[in-house]
């Protein structure tokens, strides 16, 4: 097992806190000026029971990664609640259920390379590329002589994933997503 800094924690990750096992389900960097530094905000999911939480963890300070034997596999197809995975080694498929994904499921196309991360055998969280390019499904239309300032307007990708883009993107077109924040990156 190894120790990150608190500012390495990104969602998808496993980390080990208070004796148990944990998914990182958001991580944000905080800094509150003049008063008391700065600190991450984790909301995390118990693997075992399920139960959320939600901590403060002083920048400074190390945590430690669970050991996690991550497969590379491709995901294939939504099937129902579940969406269906295939270890690119020995080509099994695995079956997780949407509330497994818990947000993630909205950046997955089929024949997308995922890493799915295993602890003791059982899956337990999914980590996915930096980013993703998706198609945009439907958003409002293109303001003439609309330029790149600082207003955003939403659109709605073809998982279902909205996203705040800038006016002159149109539907149909491809975008590239950050999945870490959801944040649009630049037209593809």
């Amino acid at each position: 097992m190894a120790k990150v800094l608190a500012t390495e924690i990104r969602s998808g990750n496993l980390i080990e806190w208070e004796k148990r096992v944990w998914r990182v389900l958001k991580a944000y960097h905080v800094h509150v000026g003049g008063r008391g530094g700065a600190f991450m905000q984790v909301e995390m999911k118990d693997i075992e029971s399920g139960t959320k939480n939600n901590v403060r963890i002083r920048t400074e300070e190390k945590i430690e990664r669970a050991y996690v034997e991550p497969r590379e596999m491709q995901y294939l197809y939504h099937d129902g609640d579940n969406f269906v995975f295939m270890d690119k080694n020995n080509f099994e498929q695995l079956h997780l259920s949407a509330e497994f994904l818990e947000g993630q499921a909205e950046y997955l196309l089929p024949n997308t390379d995922i890493l799915v991360n295993f602890h003791n055998e059982r899956p337990i969280g999914v980590t996915l590329p930096p980013s993703v390019v998706l198609t945009v499904a439907e958003t409002e239309p293109n303001l003439k002589g609309a330029t790149a300032t600082g207003s955003y307007k939403p659109a709605k990708t073809e998982t279902g994933l909205t996203v705040m883009v800038p006016p002159f993107v149109v539907e149909g077109e491809k975008i590239k997503v950050n999945t870490d924040n959801g944040e649009y990156m630049e037209r593809a």
